[in-house]
């Protein structure tokens, strides 16, 4: 059977990664590649079918990211998305131009009604609810383009040729504010480009492991071992490709919560691994001392990484390549071709110019957190390992806000232990995907024991989420909330003040810094 690929081309839009995700759920292989992407290199990439995704601009604007129009010439369906459905109108003969008035821009959700004959919307209901985000409207729509969906204000809120299986939307289908939006996408997949779902985990893994000892081939690998669920993954997947060519470092580099060193050394002692664990506090904290700028903080900590990962790869003697557990979220947050940089993260923004290995292997670089999870459990992890919440390389030193001291770290350490504590005691870690605590920089006014304090205030942080590319705060009960709090600002000194954070993701991120 042919290899079935969805070519997914990126215009810079803010959802664009969830489109990926989405395919993928419906077990579908898709990558993302920026709008440059060459017609040959399309060609070479032999995709069902191509998904144009949404974008910041306006596609009639000077210097607006365009495709080569030979892309139609093709004979692949394809889909276009808000401004990928624009572009589409642009280039086919129609015309876009900015809506005349504000009953014509839509943002948010909106009722819309559908052509249920339409392929894109077969079986489902002629009236549901999408979101939308667009000022410009098309004015014209290209020839051989049907109607296949209106709102209230916008007479073409999908377009289709069906005969040449383009299809167009101007809102978002791959939200979960738009009602029916995953099954559009897979009536896309499955009734369009006529994919029979193959793509599993399992074939990622065989997949993965293939091409990492074509890679490798009897070269030594280092990899950059944390001990959370994306470097134990990598850790699990690289043994099994080269086996005792790999050694794995933990740096320990004194930005980890309580215990958790040893924790970390514990787990992985009785595997049949090279296992180095190297104590780089201090060498940390020098480099840290008096930064406070959150960016400046995570590069100082990803060029330190490599530098020490270079100092044990000498000890080793001829290391090769180097491994990383970067993930999918870590490339977006971190910025990609035109889209904006959200925070660099320590093993993708904040790599340092140049790194003493021949190549860096980032073997999850295009897995979600839960793709991430179920190739944990194809490879036979525990699943106490694989469901751990994340916690960031950079460690604590972007839940302390301001300058970085040991004093401050060991005030976090001890109330970040709490929190986590009186959740299991709750019996609530089911519930919440991250949770933590953030030392602010705030400092506040309190009482205790009839005298006046002026201390640090704590804030609380726990998020619900599928894929970390959106997430809520969780609804924690305020009995658990209560006993956090006392427990916190009575037994650790520095604190007489606790918050919650309640704001989702987006307009915020998980972590503060």
């Amino acid at each position: 059977m042919k290899r079935e690929a969805v070519l997914i081309i990126d215009f810079g839009g803010q959802y664009n990664q969830l489109i990926a995700r989405r395919v993928r759920e419906h077990h579908v292989y898709c990558e993302l590649k920026p709008y440059t992407v060459s017609l040959e290199d399309i060609r070479a990439f032999d995709p069902i079918g191509i998904i144009f995704t949404g974008g910041p601009n306006s596609v009639y604007a000077p210097g607006a990211p365009q495709v080569d129009p030979a892309i139609f010439d093709l004979g692949v369906p394809i889909l276009g998305i808000c401004y990928g459905c624009q572009l589409m109108a642009h280039h086919l003969g129609g015309q876009v131009t900015p809506a005349q008035s504000d009953t014509a821009r839509e943002y948010g959700k909106t009722h819309t009604y559908f052509d249920t004959n339409c392929k894109l919307f077969k079986d489902l209901p002629a009236e549901s609810v999408t979101w939308m985000s667009h000022g410009d409207h098309m004015a014209k729509v290209p020839e051989g383009f049907a109607l296949a969906a209106h709102s209230d204000s916008c007479p073409n809120v999908a377009i289709c040729d069906e005969a040449r299986g383009f299809y167009g939307v101007q809102y978002h289908p791959e939200v979960n504010h738009t009602e029916y939006g995953a099954q559009m996408l897979r009536n896309f997949l499955y009734e369009v480009c006529g994919a029979h779902g193959a793509w599993t985990m399992g074939d990622y893994k065989n997949t993965a492991i293939a091409a990492i000892r074509e890679k490798v081939g009897g070269g030594k690998v280092l990899l950059a071992l944390s001990g959370g669920v994306d470097s134990s993954v990598a850790a699990a997947l690289l043994a099994e490709a080269v086996g005792s060519q790999l050694t794995c470092v933990f740096v320990d580099h004194g930005l980890m919560r309580k215990n958790e060193g040893d924790e970390v050394q514990a787990a992985f002692d009785p595997w049949p691994i090279h296992f180095i664990r190297v104590n780089a506090e201090k060498r940390f904290l020098d480099k840290l001392a008096g930064v406070t700028e959150p960016e400046r903080k995570r590069k100082i900590i990803g060029e330190e990484f490599i530098r020490v990962f270079e100092d044990e790869a000498k000890k080793i003697g001829a290391v090769d390549f180097l491994v990383q557990g970067t993930i999918y979220p870590d490339v977006v947050e971190s910025g990609a071709g035109d889209a904006a940089v959200i925070k660099s993260h320590h093993n993708v923004g904040g790599l340092p110019d140049t790194v003493d290995f021949k190549e860096i292997i980032e073997p999850l670089r295009l897995l979600f957190k839960d793709e991430v999870r179920q190739l944990g459990r194809e490879l036979g992890l525990p699943e106490y390992l694989v469901t751990r919440q994340p916690f960031p390389g950079p460690g604590l030193a972007i839940r302390v806000i301001g300058d970085i001291t040991r004093e401050k770290l060991d005030t976090l350490r001890e109330a970040d232990f709490i929190f986590r504590d009186e959740v299991a005691k709750a019996h609530l870690e089911g519930t919440m995907d991250q949770y933590f605590a953030v030392l602010t920089n705030m400092r506040s006014v309190g009482v205790m024991g009839d005298g006046r304090t002026y201390d640090y205030t704590l804030a609380l942080r726990s998020v619900t989420t599928s894929d970390f590319m959106t997430a809520d705060w969780t609804r924690i009960p305020y009995e658990v909330l209560d006993a956090v709090s006392t427990r916190i600002v009575n037994s650790v000194p520095g604190i007489n003040r606790v918050v919650y954070d309640i704001t989702a993701k987006p307009p915020a991120t998980v972590e503060w810094e």
